[in-house]
């Protein structure tokens, strides 16, 4: 399994020149973790970037993955995650569904460096 977190998903939607990267993890999405959060973060960003009709447009291709939303459980081990990493919350919630459904992440957050099970593609 792999999870594409917000950025990975922004910059594929933006065309930016780590598209690629992401384009060729996006192509499978019965293999696709796509935490609720990341949802939030890209509808957030495109409806105030680009409209509602391309915010809507974004959702519609990250609903082909598996959504999943946050559990208890999952809260928990993003808080363990949270401080043991010195992650911010929507990181430390991302890291912990990839975690909870054996998914590898891909990011382009520099936040994520040196954790294992995440790849990290340029720096932003």
């Amino acid at each position: 399994m792999k999870l594409v977190d917000s950025s990975g998903w922004l910059e594929y939607f933006a065309d930016g020149p780590n598209a690629g990267a992401f384009a060729k993890l996006l192509q499978d999405p019965e293999n696709l973790v796509v935490p609720t959060v990341c949802v939030y973060e890209v509808y957030k960003i495109v409806l105030r970037q680009r409209g509602p009709s391309d915010a809507l447009q974004a959702v519609a291709l990250m609903r082909q993955g598996q959504i999943v939303e946050l559990t208890e459980p999952m809260a928990l081990l993003a808080a363990e995650l949270s401080l043991a990493h010195k992650l911010p919350m929507a990181d430390s919630i991302i890291l912990a569904t990839a975690r909870t459904h054996k998914a590898h992440v891909w990011t382009q957050d520099a936040d994520f460096a040196g954790i294992e099970g995440v790849t990290v593609v340029g720096t932003r």
